[in-house]
């Protein structure tokens, strides 16, 4: 009878260390996906979209309504490199409007 309770204890033991290993091996839930913004603002002069992505600008367009100007996007800075003014600065032109010249 010892024998056979101490084979009962040890089966036993082993099932429940092989659950705990089962359990502690559960996949981590999947990352979500950012959440973007696409907000329009929208007058009789012009339309403005602007991209949010994480809640962070990423693009800003401006669509002029009256004449024949050409619509322009506003640069927008990240805060991961220096955009101030100068030669040795990584866009020099945040804020401040670019024209696309070419679009295919």
């Amino acid at each position: 009878m010892n024998a056979r309770s101490a084979l009962l204890a040890l089966a036993l033991c082993a099932s429940s260390g092989l659950a705990l290993a089962q359990a502690a091996a559960a996949p981590a839930p999947a990352p979500t996906e950012p959440r973007v913004e696409r907000i329009v603002h929208e007058d009789e002069g012009s339309r403005i979209e602007e991209l949010r992505v994480r809640g962070a600008t990423q693009r800003i367009s401006v669509q002029p309504k009256v004449g024949t100007a050409k619509g322009y996007e506003i640069l927008v800075g990240d805060g991961s490199r220096d955009l101030g003014e100068g030669v040795n600065t990584s866009r020099g032109a945040a804020g401040k409007r670019v024209w696309n010249v070419l679009s295919f």
